[in-house]
């Protein structure tokens, strides 16, 4: 996930829809990609949502936006979200895979949330532990 893999296509415009919620990544192979705040969050590279082995579902986070993009090298980004998460650094390889995958992953949070009283909302997912 980290790093560049040589077969990764590059970036060639990113642009951040903050009233949408949306983050519109294009590569030089063609392929362009409008990725939803909330499914960047849930999906977020960092060890807090990846844990060590173990993911944490993320609840709540159907309103979260992106309110800083940093670049991090040649290689990755780094979003700040408006919930005050930003320790994720978003590699090309990642945000590639995100856009390909992304109807399955999406289909496979909602399909985890439900499974765990989960909701999207963050007033109801406040009363409950997804991780119960």
């Amino acid at each position: 996930m980290a790093g560049l893999q040589a077969h990764t296509p590059q970036p060639t415009a990113l642009t951040l829809h903050q009233g949408r919620r949306l983050l519109d990544i294009a590569f030089d192979d063609g392929s362009a990609f409008s990725l939803p705040c909330e499914y960047l969050r849930v999906y977020s590279p960092s060890a807090e949502v990846r844990g060590h082995g173990n993911p944490v579902l993320q609840v709540g986070k159907r309103n979260v936006n992106i309110v800083a993009i940093e670049p991090v090298g040649n290689y990755a980004v780094k979003l700040v979200f408006d919930d005050g998460h930003d320790s994720g650094l978003y590699s090309w390889d990642w945000l590639f895979e995100l856009g390909r995958d992304q109807p399955q992953l999406w289909q496979a949070y909602l399909d985890q949330l439900a499974a765990h009283g989960g909701s999207r909302d963050p007033s109801d997912s406040s009363s409950r532990d997804p991780q119960d």
